[in-house]
């Protein structure tokens, strides 16, 4: 049966402000999104965005709605202007959700958001569910307001949420929010733990109930939010839980993937759905690309593609895959962190790192002081090389950067790409015929 959908639309607060064209801030995939989303409103968009055209004080005075792209922190100066001009400023998940009329389902956490995203997403369509992966995940949810019309009343928009998201939500609410897990992270935005962490709680007060892993309980125990929020938390032990037989041959079969499975399962439970129903979804289940994933065997030696790991948390993560110390391709972008105590900690498990990126000089420094032997690289491709010529039959060359990308890449899956690539082009030519 076809669902039923109203007519899009957006509250009535919201209506005259329609009237006059409407501020996008940034050109990236939620601007992208969201010029969509006001097309379909019937309202004119003008797109601002510092790599193509400069906003202005005269320019704000035109305009009296800003819709901006996540990467806009709070307190940008151009929605300082905007608030001055008398705007009414919105992030582009927040004008979306006033625009969606299904539910929302909302994810966040440190890492394993997207894939959690995606999980959902697939067990949902396994039970007849309508189920659309959507916000940070690279499908803005102002393009799903505006593909769907917005949505029926039975649509479930599965949407992940960064903190760059969370921080600056006004009207946005989930009938259940799930958050993976909590660790350093993004401090170059967010400053410090507790300003990160004050970001995500942003969206659990936005949140009906919210379903949390093992390591933001132990973080929230000492902010207030546990005590203004705590009825609405189902804390789930994630970290550190025996095997589950029925997760064998599947993503979630071992660390870090079965924290996702375990947060998933909570949920699905409390939702009344048939557990078997999930353990299926986990069976036919593919995780996305550069994620600890398998590139190729050459000589022996096993090359692993983990470039979405662009923080510390994830690196870790990783490393626990293996039982004995791996060759570590790692640095990048900084985002704030002690990045000392970070290579303190993952040394035991490393037998040799290859650093490249603006960080490398800062990790090789660390390395030096923790004994961890290295070779900063000028290039991927360097570094590569240089791990296939120090690995011997059994060891594993680990992509697993820690930091972000654009220093170097487009984005992530372009370093991760990059990577399988050069590995790929190690492996000797078939002898001729």
């Amino acid at each position: 049966m076809t669902p039923i959908r109203m007519p899009l639309a957006v509250p009535g607060f919201l209506q005259s402000r329609l009237d006059r064209p409407v501020a996008v801030l940034g050109a990236g995939v939620s601007g992208r999104g969201l010029c969509q989303l006001l097309a379909a409103l019937g309202a004119e968009a003008v797109v601002y965005d510092a790599r193509e055209r400069a906003f202005t004080a005269a320019d704000a005075e035109h305009h009296a709605l800003f819709v901006f792209s996540p990467g806009f922190a709070p307190d940008h100066p151009w929605l300082r202007l905007a608030r001055a001009a008398g705007g009414t400023c919105l992030n582009e998940i927040d004008f979306a959700s006033l625009c969606w009329q299904g539910r929302i389902i909302a994810v966040t956490g440190t890492n394993g958001k997207t894939t959690l995203t995606e999980f959902l997403t697939h067990a949902l369509a396994g039970i007849g569910r309508e189920a659309v992966a959507t916000g940070n995940i690279g499908h803005a949810f102002s393009q799903l307001a505006a593909e769907q019309e917005g949505g029926a009343p039975e649509s479930i928009a599965v949407c992940e949420i960064s903190s760059f998201q969370a921080e600056s939500l006004r009207y946005f609410h989930a009938e259940a929010t799930l958050w993976t897990n909590f660790a350093e992270d993004h401090l170059e935005r967010h400053e410090s733990l507790e300003g990160y962490f004050a970001a995500k709680a942003e969206l659990v007060r936005r949140s009906d109930a919210v379903w949390a892993g093992s390591s933001v309980q132990s973080f929230s125990s000492s902010h207030p939010l546990a005590a203004e929020a705590q009825e609405r938390f189902t804390w789930v032990p994630t970290e550190n839980q025996p095997a589950d037989p029925r997760l064998a041959d599947t993503p979630f079969a071992d660390y870090p993937q079965r924290e996702n499975f375990l947060l998933a399962a909570a949920w699905w439970r409390a939702s009344g759905f048939e557990p078997e129903a999930l353990y299926a979804a986990a069976r036919t289940f593919a995780v996305g690309q550069h994620r600890l994933a398998r590139v190729d065997e050459i000589d022996g030696v096993t090359y692993w593609n983990d470039s979405k790991a662009t923080n510390f948390h994830a690196v870790e993560a990783a490393l626990t895959r293996f039982a004995q110390p791996v060759l570590l391709i790692a640095g990048g972008k900084a985002k704030g962190g002690n990045l000392a105590a970070f290579v303190h900690r993952i040394r035991s498990r490393v037998r040799r790192l290859f650093l490249i990126g603006e960080t490398a000089p800062r990790l090789a420094a660390a390395a030096d002081r923790e004994g961890v032997p290295h070779d900063d690289c000028g290039s991927l491709g360097e570094a590569v090389r240089r791990a296939a010529e120090s690995a011997r039959p059994g060891d594993h060359v680990l992509l697993s950067p820690g930091f972000a990308s654009f220093d170097m890449f487009r984005n992530y899956e372009d370093r991760g790409s990059q990577f399988a690539a050069l590995v790929r082009a190690r492996r000797p030519s078939p002898p001729a015929q």
